[in-house]
């Protein structure tokens, strides 16, 4: 029994017994958490939101599966992303390599030790957050000098100075000192995917025509991985996904190339008042609204979830962050390494492991699950809609998705660097001609009876299209 399904399944809260048929089981790759199992639960519920949906158009359910092996490459698809630009082997393919300032971001964005004996995860990812906990630091942005840096400090009292500062990073904690926080109180009182009606209208069936999602129009203003995997999703179900954000917004090229496929995407900046009027005539004629930004940033601009609900009656308003929407914390910014250290699972991964330090999972596999999470929350939210009305509020996060994981038990692994060869990887991917040369790529893994999931286009480039709908 795959036990992430069946919570999920809870969530879906319908009489019927849905199924979906998960083969395989961990380690797919080099680590006791079950990652790819854990993937497969999702991407199974994924499949049976999408069947409920095409059972309301056609009258028809779909069975569907998903192999655990191809879920584990799913939740790491960026590294299936390949060019084929002149490459010399693999069929003129080869693997798109970081550039050289992801390259030291993630030499920098791991645990180190501090003062009081604990452990700090700090991260660099973004110019901003980076300049912002160097000078908490005061030091180069080396791997020796920001270990020397935090040797300096408490771990809590670091913590602290890098949230005054609006930096990113968290103290490395067990998994039970987390579930004893306030903050990890507040998440264990939710359900890992949070789907609250916040306003009322009228039902909106869906379409009997085309692929499931034909007809649904998504407003997708998140980037690097968790937000964009949720709409990439409704993308590849046939929903029409808008790209929106300001010029310049920093990004990082392999995971827009990635996660961009069945999207077009436009620049409009909201502090300029015209186009922040412009994406509001956007979300009027809309159906799902998905953001990554903390509680109340969108809110100040007059982009909160009450504001656009009523403003667009029946609207699916979809926040993906790394803390959530309940507790202490949630103002704070995080990615996936700092997800991974407060909820205690770098902790056991490392030192459960019988090392002397944490160490984060061989995948990012908290923002894969938590865009997957986003999508499904997504997906029974349009199915409440089409029968009941109504506007809705779906809730994830970074560190709910990775107390989630940390739910469904272990499973030991016998050898290091496990994961899909080449050869077994090859079948699952799908080739395009981009804007950004010729790709291979992952395809979508879930398989269904009688649709089949597929992108309408290769990634677009960013902002090249107009701030419109199709059609």
């Amino acid at each position: 029994m795959n036990t992430a399904f069946q919570e999920l399944m809870a969530v879906r809260n319908r009489p019927d017994n849905a199924v979906a048929d998960i083969t395989g089981a961990d380690p797919v790759f080099s680590t006791r958490f079950k990652v790819a199992e854990t993937g497969a639960g999702v991407l199974g519920a994924i499949g049976v939101a999408v069947s409920d949906i095409w059972e309301m158009k056609t009258g028809r359910r779909q069975t569907t599966g998903i192999d655990v092996r191809h879920a584990g490459a799913a939740i790491n698809s960026f590294a299936y992303l390949q060019n084929g630009l002149g490459g010399s082997g693999n069929g003129g393919y080869e693997t798109v390599p970081d550039s050289p300032a992801a390259q030291v971001g993630y030499a920098i964005s791991q645990p180190f030790p501090t003062k009081d004996g604990r452990w700090f995860q700090p991260h660099f990812g973004i110019a901003h957050l980076k300049d912002r906990m160097l000078g908490v630091l005061k030091c180069e942005a080396t791997p020796e000098s920001i270990g020397a840096a935090i040797r300096n400090w408490n771990a809590q009292e670091l913590e602290d100075a890098i949230a005054e500062a609006r930096a990113c990073g968290g103290m490395v904690r067990e998994n039970s000192e987390w579930l004893a926080h306030p903050h990890g109180q507040a998440l264990s009182a939710q359900p890992v995917v949070e789907i609250e009606r916040i306003g009322d209208s009228a039902p909106e069936p869906l379409p009997s025509y085309g692929p499931p999602l034909a007809g649904v129009r998504v407003l997708d203003l998140t980037r690097i991985l968790a937000g964009p995997v949720a709409a990439r999703t409704l993308s590849e179900h046939g929903a029409d996904v808008l790209m929106v954000a300001a010029k310049g917004m920093p990004q990082i090229k392999k995971f827009v190339i990635d996660l961009s496929h069945g999207k077009r995407s436009c620049y409009l900046d909201l502090n300029e008042a015209d186009q922040a009027t412009q994406l509001r005539e956007l979300v009027r004629t809309g159906d799902v609204f998905s953001q990554g930004f903390r509680p109340g940033v969108l809110a100040a601009r007059g982009f909160g979830p009450e504001e656009l609900a009523a403003l667009r009656p029946g609207l699916i308003y979809t926040s993906i962050n790394c803390y959530g929407q309940h507790g202490p914390l949630q103002d704070r910014a995080g990615w996936e390494q700092v997800a991974q250290a407060m909820v205690g699972i770098s902790h056991e991964n490392g030192h459960g492991n019988g090392q002397d330090h944490p160490e984060l999972l061989p995948v990012p596999a908290c923002d894969y699950i938590t865009g997957y999470l986003g999508a499904y929350g997504t997906l029974l939210a349009l199915a409440r809609r089409a029968v009941e009305g109504g506007s809705y509020h779906v809730k994830v996060s970074l560190c709910q998705t990775g107390m989630f994981l940390y739910r469904q038990g272990r499973v030991d692994y016998g050898a290091e660097n496990m994961g899909l060869s080449e050869a077994e990887a090859l079948p699952l991917q799908m080739t395009a001609e981009s804007t950004y040369g010729p790709i291979r790529h992952l395809a979508p893994v879930i398989k269904f009876s009688e649709t089949t999931p597929h992108w309408s286009s290769p990634p677009p480039a960013l902002g090249g299209d107009a701030p419109a709908w199709l059609g």
